[in-house]
């Protein structure tokens, strides 16, 4: 599968990289983590250890490097995006085009994944990855318009983030028939626009209940 804006060389790179996390994170919600080794993790993808850990340097890395690899793939879309498109518009469509690509999750194995994010030897390696998310988006969103100001590139980035996480949350937990990708569109929409005055919102809730 071909990323616009990546060579062919860092596409390889992030198959490879993303083949060991879907296998770390495979197997590991098979067994749960603690029951898997790298050399399995390796085996599952007919590689030896010593190329698994050419990309990851532990199993809890490769589990939760898929978020961050995602986004690589959402700054390199950003980047190969026409450059009279608004950012915005440029930010949205980069992400939904990668959302798009795999085709609507499943959510039990969505749920499968987000419990075993909870162990604890994996805390750290989340907070690093999510970390890690936000500055690849930064970057790419710095480097496409050419501004100096680092603060809003990271701002955007974060906002960016946190539109993706409600929105998965959403999916998971509220019951509703839409899919993620309908759902995480609108949410991205709302954010770019600016959020409406909640007050608005509820009062204008309020009128259409009594209707």
């Amino acid at each position: 599968m071909e990323h616009p804006g990546m060579s062919l060389r860092e596409q390889k790179k992030l198959a490879a990289r993303e083949a060991l996390s879907w296998a770390a994170i495979r197997l590991a919600t098979e067994r749960g983590l603690d029951q898997v080794r790298v050399e399995e993790i390796a085996a599952e993808v007919g590689v030896s250890p010593r190329t698994f850990n050419n990309y990851f340097s532990s199993k809890e890395e490769a589990i939760c490097a898929i978020g961050v690899d995602r986004q690589r793939r959402i700054g390199a879309r950003l980047l190969a995006r026409p450059p009279e498109e608004p950012l915005w518009q440029a930010v949205i469509s980069a992400v939904m085009e990668q959302y798009g690509e795999y085709g609507e999750p499943d959510r039990e194995q969505v749920n499968r994944v987000r419990l075993m994010a909870g162990n604890p030897a994996l805390l750290g390696e989340y907070l690093k990855s999510h970390h890690e998310v936000e500055r690849v988006l930064a970057e790419a969103i710095t480097e496409r318009t050419g501004i100096t100001d680092e603060l809003r590139p990271k701002l955007m980035a974060a906002t960016v983030s946190a539109a993706t996480r409600v929105a998965l949350d959403h999916w998971l937990h509220s019951g509703t028939e839409k899919t993620l990708t309908e759902i995480l569109r609108e949410t991205l929409r709302e954010v770019s626009s600016g959020l409406p005055d909640l007050a608005i919102c509820v009062a204008h809730h309020r009128k259409m209940k009594t209707c």
